[in-house]
């Protein structure tokens, strides 16, 4: 008997999305004081076609300012101890997921049930994750839309898998309404 997909309807994952945005621009406005601007493009086309969310502009340290891409994934799965990297957005149509084509400098990913807020370098995750993929548990999941759907994959990475053996990834928690480094 073929595994049941795991289905998210449109308004649940925009739903997720909206609030991992909202509480990802929070951080950036209130615990980096480096922060000049956080625009949210997620609505621009320009943007979406390279998968970037928010563009953040920053104080460097040499007094110029700074523009950083980041690219949000919201999720409400914290108990499976897993990031779902999605290395296909529409199965049927095969195309690239997310994770593999996003031109952001940061994915933060953004456990929106418990407030936990992983900063991962792009440039070390993507190539780090395409070297040992092979290990990961590939996952499909069925988003219904309208009286179709289609089928996302991704692979299922653990968490401390990822804190071991990837450098620059920063944690941080979310309570009461502040940030605190983890």
């Amino acid at each position: 008997m073929p595994k049941q997909l795991k289905q998210h309807g449109i308004a649940y994952t925009a739903s997720v999305a909206r609030r991992a945005a909202v509480d990802v621009t929070h951080f950036l406005e209130t615990y980096w004081p480096q922060t000049v601007a956080v625009h949210n493009v997620e609505e621009d086309a320009a943007y979406q076609a390279h998968d970037v969310d928010l563009l953040w502009t920053v104080v460097g340290s040499s007094g110029r300012l700074r523009t950083i891409a980041i690219e949000i994934k919201g999720d409400r799965y914290h108990r499976t101890g897993n990031f779902f990297f999605e290395t296909v957005s529409n199965a049927s149509k095969n195309s690239p997921g997310c994770f593999l084509y996003t031109r952001a400098a940061w994915l933060f990913y953004y456990f929106v049930e418990v407030g936990t807020l992983y900063c991962l370098p792009m440039l070390h995750t993507r190539p780090w994750f395409l070297h040992n993929q092979e290990r990961f548990r590939e996952q499909r999941t069925s988003t219904p839309v309208g009286g179709d759907s289609y089928v996302t994959i991704g692979y299922l990475v653990p968490i401390q898998t990822v804190l071991s053996e990837l450098p620059g990834v920063l944690v941080y928690q979310k309570e009461d309404g502040r940030w605190r480094q983890v």
